[in-house]
Parts: C-alpha cells; structure tokens; sequence
C-alpha cells in the first residue's frame, strides 16, 4: 500500500460500510413510522427513496469532482455532512422534516460512495486491487444487508430515532480516520468529454447488471420486514436476529469471492453469483415459513456476494486514474437507480398484491412475497443474459 495501509483501509471500509448502512437501516422502522406519524406505506417509503433520490442525482458528478479537487479531500467533507444529516434525521418532528433530512444525508453518502472506490488505486498497490475491491463490495453488500437487523435491535433496545443517531458518532470516527491517514492530495483535471468513460471496457454491461441486481436485493430490504412482521408475526427484535442471517453469509462469503475472482476471472463469477440469485429469488417466490425464508435469504445474499466481487473488479480494473472517481460514480449510481426500482417499483408490486398492509391477513403478505420475487427472478435472468465485453 502507497500511504498508511492499515488506518487507510480501515477509513475506506467504514466509510462504505455506512453509506450502504444508511441504505437499508430505515427499511426496518417503516412500520414503526407508519405508526409514529399516522401515515400510509407509500408515505413512509420516501423515507428510503428520498436518500436514494439524492444519491443518483449528484453520485456521478461528486465523482468528477473528486476527480477534479482531489478525492480525499471530498470524502472528508462527505463523511461530515453525512454524520450532520443523521443528527437531523434522529430529531425529525414530522415526517417531511425526516425526509428533508434523508435527501442531505444521501448527498453525503454520494460522496462517500463515490470516493471510497476511486480512492483504491490511491491507497493500495495494483496487485491488491482486486482483493480490496472484493473487500469493499463485501462491505457494500453486507451494510446494506445488515441495516435491517441492526435496526430491528436499536428499535427493540429504543424506538426508530436510533435508527439514525447511530450515524453521528460512526460518521465522525471515519471523517477523523480519513483526516489522519488518506492523501489528501489536489486532483487532477480529466481529459476528453465526461461521457467518454462509458468507453471503459465492460463497463456498460456491468453497470446494467448491477442496477438489475440492486433492485432484487432492495426488494429483500423493503418486502422482508413486512413479511417477518406481518406474515410471520416476529416481533422486532426477533425479525432483527432473522435478517442478521443475510449479513453473516455476506461476511463469509464476501472476501472468498474476491480471491475466486482473481483466480477465475470476472465472467465466470458473474455469471456464478447470479445463479445462485436466481435460485434464492425462486425460492423466496415459493417460501411458506421462517425456515424456508432463511435458506432462500442465504442463497440470494451468497450469491449476491459473488456478483458483488466479480462485477466491481472488471468494471474498475483498466480505468486510469484520472477517471476513478468518475468510473465509481458512474458504478454506485448503475447501483443506486436499481435500489430506486427495487423500493419504488417492486415495491409496487408488493402493494398492489397486499393493498391494505396495516389489516393484511398473513395470507396476503405472503402473496405480496411471492409476486414480488416472481418478478425478481425475471430480473436477475434478463441481468445474466446481457453481454459480457470484458
């Protein structure tokens, strides 16, 4: 590694790990807020669009600018406003004031996004790119996974305010370990048009998969605590313990997934992990009872692991680095439309196959799961029939 390799990881990891984090906690208390503010489902959904909204609208420039005024310096100010906006968020009064909040915490979750992956090449050696990128996607992978079971404990030990408190302390620590030990160097001014870096190689294969992909696994993250709660009738607490299920497997399997790629290859590995998606999409399209949702959450989260590793090293390995934050903007927002398309549309279908969510029979929800992830299913077999170009 080129600067402080330890402490510079450390703050690249945690940093991803809480703009992922910030992606899913939420998912969990919908019902709580639901309750808190006497307010419908698609209501207390923007709670999560509106963080997404904000990340897919400025994640591709906050790359470029990175690029332009130097990448380290950017991250610090991302980790700050992201640790400001999770303060706002914990004291919201009112519904529309959480939202505001969450459309400032994605702006800073933006440039978290975005500078963690363009930062590699400036903090570690080209013969560990791969295994850090798997690191990271790992790290990517399991905050979005475990947000719903950190949340289902801060909301049984609290209410949803913890939900979001938890950000301010965690968002400083990586802003102070991002201070001390990443380069904080100028950046430097792209050549050629902003668009030419769609020219990278597998690039434009990769980031539709990886919209495609993001959605199925938002679905989870949306659909499963109504489920769990609902359907199933857990309590918190216990929903918390069954959807820590996803991050374990993700913590397993993450880095694996990164030395099977560099043995392998990407194509394999893609192709790989969204098979095993498939199955654990089918499976939760067919799921009747707790055990049957657990084998069906392991599938898809091990299979996403794979994808995760596999994807995120073909898409960033040729890129120069003039363009690395502009490359990783462009890859986290492929990610962060496919989370839009996970929460508000197959969200959609969730709520049209259980209209009344509040005074669903168990019956209902489970329907509303299985149509959900029938059309999941479809989409994870249109992301494996796009065209590798690596």
């Amino acid at each position: 590694m080129q600067t402080s390799s330890r402490g510079a990881l450390f703050s690249l990891s945690l940093s991803m790990l809480l703009a992922s984090l910030g992606t899913s906690i939420a998912n969990v208390g919908l019902p709580s807020l639901a309750q808190a503010f006497e307010a419908s489902f698609q209501a207390v959904q923007w709670v999560v669009i509106a963080y997404l909204l904000a990340i897919t609208a400025v994640i591709v420039s906050a790359g470029r600018l990175g690029d332009r005024l130097g990448r380290g310096r950017l991250l610090l100010a991302g980790l700050l406003v992201f640790a400001a906006a999770c303060g706002l968020c914990g004291m919201a009064p009112t519904l529309p004031w959480l939202i505001a909040a969450r459309v400032l915490q994605g702006l800073g979750a933006a440039v978290m996004m975005a500078m963690t992956l363009g930062m590699v090449g400036d903090t570690v050696s080209k013969e560990r790119t791969g295994r850090v990128m798997g690191l990271l996607g790992t790290l990517s992978a399991v905050g979005t996974a475990m947000g719903p079971s950190l949340g289902g404990v801060l909301l049984s030990l609290w209410n949803w305010r913890a939900l979001f408190v938890l950000g301010v302390p965690l968002g400083l620590l990586a802003a102070a370990l991002a201070w001390r030990y990443l380069p904080m160097k100028e950046g430097v001014r792209p050549g050629g048009p902003f668009w030419s870096a769609l020219g990278t190689p597998g690039l434009r294969s990769g980031l539709a998969r990886s919209t495609l992909v993001s959605a199925v696994m938002m679905a989870t993250f949306v659909v499963g605590p109504f489920y769990l709660s609902r359907g199933l009738g857990l309590a918190p607490g216990w929903m918390g313990l069954v959807m820590a299920v996803g991050p374990c497997v993700a913590a397993v399997t993450g880095v694996p997934a990164g030395h099977l790629t560099d043995r392998f290859g990407s194509p394999p590995m893609t192709l790989a992990g969204l098979g095993i998606m498939a199955v654990g999409a089918l499976s939760l399209a067919l799921a009747a009872g707790l055990p049957a949702y657990l084998g069906a959450l392991v599938l898809l989260t091990t299979g996403y692991s794979l994808f995760q590793a596999a994807n995120n090293t073909a898409v960033m390995r040729d890129v120069d680095g003039a363009r690395r934050g502009t490359v990783s903007g462009l890859l986290n927002l492929s990610r962060n439309i496919g989370l839009i398309v996970g929460a508000s549309g197959l969200g959609a279908v969730f709520a049209w196959a259980t209209p009344d969510v509040i005074r669903a029979t168990p019956q209902a929800v489970a329907f509303g799961l299985h149509s959900t992830f029938g059309v999941a299913v479809g989409l994870i077999l249109l992301a494996a029939g796009i065209r590798h170009k690596y």
